[in-house]
């Protein structure tokens, strides 16, 4: 009983998501259906895509772009700049949950070596909800885009498009925040002195693995052609595992299963849902012509990758659903899982009390979603 109450404690969105399978299975008896239920091809470019930067982040790419961005800022306040438009811009590539991991940590030992470490939990705040916004722009930005690009058979261009003004708002918005805060801080002044950065993982400041980086860039340049559906997913998986077995088998023990596997729990208790005539009509019924609120709802209270697997189930108004889903993992702290990362690191490093920091995530994620959810109704 204690093993499983731990597995609740440490994936309880898994254990939700396996509760909901499980207890679909009464209604429909499992049988030859269930094989259709799962999206292989989208399970399969989250798998090679969390590998893949995996290999990058272990090769010490991200904390040498850092490094790199830091060492050419002057003034506190262009430091929290750089430090929040980083993981804004590096989402739209590797991921909102990689760029929080990579460089959260990266920005606690910045401000304290800065003499500014009383910034800490504005900034962290800030961090993640540039990547959650800058995640929003592209397919692999975040693991409900890849999902719904992949269900929706929209093109790249079509996708971007759809979340360009979304992401043009928040860029505004974050600087315009960072700025405010800058000036109410007087500038935030940095102690002077020896700013060099120690390094990570055995690495000198600034320097990467470049031998272990090669084969992941390109892993990654072949992902990009497999997500826009010029290389074979099959394909792409058996290079990857390949590649990996031979450069660095570390970064495929660092592959969140725990989400392929809710994934799968999803899949297979929206399907079997699909499959009650009853069931199916009125939950179509509730989601049809308010996609996009609801999307925002539903992710306040399960998160932003179950809602677009739920909801995704019962309409195909697929522009409505990516929108609700991307703006609607602002608010809650659960709201985006990728989050709960920043909130774990900022408390496991003393940056700041538990209530601070969640009344100051609460009150920006609040504002924005509100602006974002203003222009979307703009917009129509």
């Amino acid at each position: 009983m204690s093993q499983v109450l731990e597995l609740v404690r440490r994936d309880p969105v898994l254990a939700a998501a396996t509760v909901l399978a499980v207890a679909s299975c009464a209604l429909v008896p499992p049988d030859a259906g269930y094989l259709a239920y799962v999206d292989v091809r989208t399970l399969g470019l989250l798998f090679c895509l969390m590998a893949t930067m995996a290999g990058l982040s272990r090769a010490g790419v991200f904390q040498a772009a850092g490094r790199a961005l830091v060492a050419r800022l002057r003034s506190g306040t262009s430091v929290v700049m750089g430090l929040v438009l980083l993981p804004f811009l590096a989402s739209m590539l590797v991921t909102n949950d990689v760029s929080l991991i990579a460089f959260v940590p990266f920005a606690l030992l910045v401000l304290r070596m800065l003499g500014i470490a009383d910034a800490s939990v504005f900034t962290v705040v800030m961090m993640t909800v540039a990547a959650n916004l800058g995640s929003m722009l592209t397919p692999i930005g975040n693991p409900q885009n890849l999902y719904l690009y992949s269900a929706s058979g929209m093109g790249v261009g079509e996708f971007v498009g759809l979340m360009l003004p979304y992401a043009l708002l928040s860029a505004v918005l974050l600087v315009a925040c960072v700025l405010a805060y800058g000036a109410h801080r007087r500038g935030l002044p940095v102690r002077r002195g020896d700013h060099d950065l120690p390094a990570a993982d055995g690495l000198e400041p600034g320097r990467v693995r470049r031998r272990a980086v090669a084969p992941w860039a390109a892993l990654f340049l072949l992902s990009l052609l497999a997500v826009a559906r010029v290389l074979p997913v099959p394909a792409l998986l058996a290079i990857v595992v390949a590649v990996a077995l031979v450069a660095d088998r570390g970064a495929l023990l660092e592959v969140d299963y725990g989400l392929l596997l809710t994934f799968v729990a999803f899949f297979v208790f929206v399907g079997n849902v699909g499959r009650v005539g009853a069931v199916d009509s009125l939950l179509s019924s509730l989601v049809s012509g308010n996609e996009l609120l609801a999307s925002v709802a539903a992710s306040q209270v399960v998160s932003n990758v179950p809602a677009a697997l739920l909801l995704s189930g019962f309409s195909s108004a697929w522009p409505a659903l990516i929108v609700g889903t991307n703006i609607g993992g602002l608010g809650t702290l659960i709201a985006s899982m990728a989050s709960l990362i920043s909130y774990k690191q900022v408390i496991a490093e003393g940056a700041g009390t538990a209530g601070a920091y969640l009344l100051r995530f609460t009150v920006v994620n609040v504002a924005f979603l509100a602006a974002l959810v203003g222009l979307a109704v703009t917009l129509g």
